[in-house]
């Protein structure tokens, strides 16, 4: 079997256990043929002939064969109504019986959750004879089938039978595949890591992407590399050969403190820049993983490997985990991801942790991520949902509260996370191990789930990560599904990048979270008077060690008699900052901008954000338009519109349109106007409707309440030209005399992208 395509073998699934027959591995039950051309394009328009024809038994009179496909497979929505619009699909038999032909979403176990069913009737089918289903059919005008937006090496049409008109549906015993690949490039990505100390290590990666976020192996050319700072190992220049989908230049260092930017250049004109690169002096340095995520023997695409090797070699991240739904990890899996860590480890390159997704309803404590620090722990599943072995069932964890007893003498680390389930953080909790919450993925964003937790009294830092599904960990675009958001990453502050030291940056909560971005957050806590940090949480560890200090940074927890102290802040970020939300607890306590209401000028930004609920119909749709009575737009930008194909355009002079959605993010557009100091914003959307005069939008929010999970519209102005991307600044804060004073930033940049820094936890 091929390494890019899974083994069925490894793949939790559990089909019926009687059959028609006494041999499974025969064409008893048919066999099945897709006619194609080869590898197929990302969201290309094809047509496909998928032939199936029956075996001994043939098929009676409502029997049918199902086509199913994989939950995180994004292809165009089938349907049978309307045979000049895309993904229309037809079907007919050899025999003349009729065939009812039908889709449903969700139709079918997991992971090929998403089913089309060809039921006979009117007739039957004997030996020999044929179904063929034309998907794309472009007889009658369809432009044709709508394929995924990402690639894909091992994409199946699992053909399942039902020969017997009983319900159960068996998969045939070959199944037609194709490849999936990457479009022409559609720009070029160049990364940096965020913070390196003088004379260390550091890699830069490259790649083109297709318009989905695909690294295409496409690109050619020589380009020339250009730096505002002397490196040390870097080349001038860089050949790309089509057939590269990713290159890496290791062991590049920077002798002295600065501030470093790469630019990669065709001629004159620069293709991407990296970085900034923050370098200094000092104890710690920040590596990037994305420790969240799937392949295709859980519920995502791709092997196992294809995901290591991607979040090493084609997304340049310093640390990376599996993370399948344990009701789906067969043994062998299991043992596979153990020696798959193993393979991929490489302390002081790129670091590997085992484990696993607990995936257990939210009533008994939702989704939590286990990460061991060494292979070959037991797995605690949730349960053996899709597992026909059941020899280990005893092991199971079946509440959060059991897997919390069954980790408690384990070496490991435990995110709480917001997926198809979400995390009941008031359910269980078990500080000594839940040492973060993940607050941002391709799911959403999800603020709420770590303020939660302060009223709870917990203390746990913050993470950002995937949960990517699409095989891109690292880089995890949303497609056109479910997932509305790009995926997150986080940053580990620790004086060097070995396991070790990671599960030790974990515990003391020393990191942030982004939604995508690689900038450089630095938040410390400065005091005037006596302050004691505690190695770990006292309110779990009452003995914990502790020591005086006269400032701590991000995840520490102290003790002061202060009454206020010294936020002292440092942002380097890749695009100009838009603001930063100085928080404690659950309430901004001061919003800082790196310019003022004097250099405001005639952009209007418009926001959109929120969700419908904390489950998993979560998703908003926003409809809606907005005019400009008075003023003409100059020029339009539209904000995290990462799906191509929904809509944030212009329409006439004065009026912007939009059909898109959010999941807890946000996403929006600025309208560059001829003047804004005269006239008026009419804004009517499916959620609300909102009107202002243009010269009474300024530097704050103009909010409307939508409704829903922290559903908002906001309206504010912009300077037409915002330089910033850095921030220094020390504020003072009071503090709270009564229990935590969490302190927190949220960073915002121009084009979208938020950060969040583990809060400070202080109390006196």
């Amino acid at each position: 079997m091929s390494d890019k395509i899974v083994n069925n073998d490894l793949i939790g699934a559990v089909w019926p256990t009687n059959l028609p027959g006494n041999n499974s591995e025969s064409d008893l039950y048919g066999s099945v043929v897709l006619q194609t051309n080869g590898s197929v394009e990302a969201r290309s328009l094809q047509t496909f002939r998928l032939v199936y024809t029956a075996g001994p038994y043939g098929m009676d009179d409502t029997g049918s064969i199902r086509v199913v496909f994989r939950f995180a497979a994004d292809a165009g929505r089938l349907q049978t109504s309307d045979p000049a619009a895309y993904d229309f699909v037809s079907a007919h038999t050899s025999s003349g019986a009729r065939i009812n032909l039908f889709y449903q979403d969700f139709g079918s176990q997991r992971p090929w959750i998403k089913s089309l069913t060809a039921r006979l009737h009117h007739g039957y089918i004997s030996e020999g004879d044929t179904i063929t289903i034309v998907f794309g059919d472009t007889s009658q005008g369809s432009p044709g089938m709508r394929m995924q937006t990402f690639c894909d090496s091992g994409f199946e049409f699992r053909v399942l039978s039902d020969v017997c008109a009983v319900g159960h549906y068996l998969p045939l015993r070959n199944q037609p595949v194709i490849d999936i690949v990457p479009g022409r490039p559609h720009c070029w990505r160049a990364i940096l890591p965020s913070l390196r100390r003088p004379g260390e290590t550091f890699h830069l990666g490259i790649k083109a992407e297709d318009k989905w976020g695909n690294p295409t192996d496409q690109a050619d050319g020589r380009f020339r590399l250009e730096t505002n700072l002397p490196v040390n190992n870097l080349p001038a220049e860089i050949e790309f050969r089509k057939g590269d989908k990713a290159t890496t230049i290791e062991n590049l260092s920077v002798d002295a403190p600065g501030l470093l930017t790469i630019r990669l250049l065709e001629d004159d004109a620069c293709l991407a820049e990296a970085g900034p690169l923050v370098i200094q002096d000092g104890r710690l340095s920040g590596f990037w993983g994305d420790l969240h995520g799937q392949s295709a023997e859980s519920l995502g695409t791709g092997t196992a490997r294809q995901y290591f090797d991607f979040a090493r070699n084609k997304s340049f991240l310093d640390l990376t985990a599996h993370q399948a739904n344990d009701f789906q990890v067969t043994t062998a899996f299991w043992q596979q991801l153990n020696e798959l860590t193993t393979e991929f480890q490489e302390d002081h390159r790129f670091v590997t942790f085992p484990g696993f997704e607990w995936s257990g309803n939210t009533c008994v404590g939702g989704d939590r991520n286990v990460y061991f620090r060494h292979e070959g722990r037991q797995i605690h599943r949730s349960s053996h949902a899709l597992l026909a072995d059941r020899s280990d069932i005893e092991t199971d964890a079946q509440s959060a509260s059991d897997l919390f007893r069954a980790l408690a003498d384990e070496d490991c680390i435990v995110y709480a996370h917001v997926g198809g389930r979400y995390a009941d953080i008031g359910y269980a909790h078990d500080p000594r191990i839940e040492t973060a919450m993940e607050v941002h993925s391709a799911w959403g964003t999800f603020e709420w789930l770590l303020t939660d937790s302060f009223a709870l009294g917990y203390r746990p830092g913050v993470v950002c990560n995937s949960d990517g599904h699409k095989g891109r960990p690292g880089a995890s675009y949303p497609g056109t599904s479910k997932f509305g958001a790009y995926g997150g990453l986080t940053c580990f502050l620790t004086e060097e990048l070995t396991r070790d030291a990671i599960f030790e940056c974990l515990r003391r909560r020393h990191h942030y979270g982004t939604t995508g971005c690689r900038m450089f957050l630095d938040v410390r806590a400065l005091f005037a008077g006596s302050a004691r940090l505690y190695e770990r949480d006292p309110n779990a560890y009452p003995d914990a060690a502790s020591r005086e200090v006269d400032e701590a940074m991000m995840g520490d927890i102290v003790r002061t008699n202060d009454e206020t102290f010294t936020l002292q802040l440092e942002i380097v970020a890749h695009a100009p900052i838009e603001r930063v939300e100085v928080r404690n607890g659950d309430q901004t306590i001061e919003t800082l901008r790196p310019y003022s209401e004097a250099d405001l000028g005639s952009r209007i930004r418009v926001v959109w954000s929120g969700a419908e609920y904390r489950g998993r119909g979560r998703e908003t749709t926003w409809t809606g338009r907005a005019r400009f009575n008075g003023p003409f737009i100059k020029r339009l930008e539209k904000i995290n519109l990462w799906n191509p194909e929904r809509k944030i355009q212009q329409n006439g002079s004065d009026t912007v349109e939009w059909h898109t959605l959010t999941t807890g993010n946000f996403g929006g557009f600025d309208a560059y106007l001829d003047q804004a100091d005269t006239g008026e914003l009419d804004l009517q959307c499916n959620h609300g409707s909102l009107t202002v005069p243009l010269n009474e939008i300024n530097i704050d929010d103009i909010v409307l309440d939508a409704g829903g999970l922290n559903r908002k519209v906001r309206v504010f102005r912009l300077p037409e030209h915002n330089p910033h991307h850095q921030i220094k600044q020390t504020i003072q804060i009071p503090l709270k005399p009564e229990g935590d004073n969490p302190i927190w930033v949220c960073v915002t940049t121009e084009d979208g992208f938020q950060a969040w820094s583990s809060p400070i936890y202080i109390f006196q």
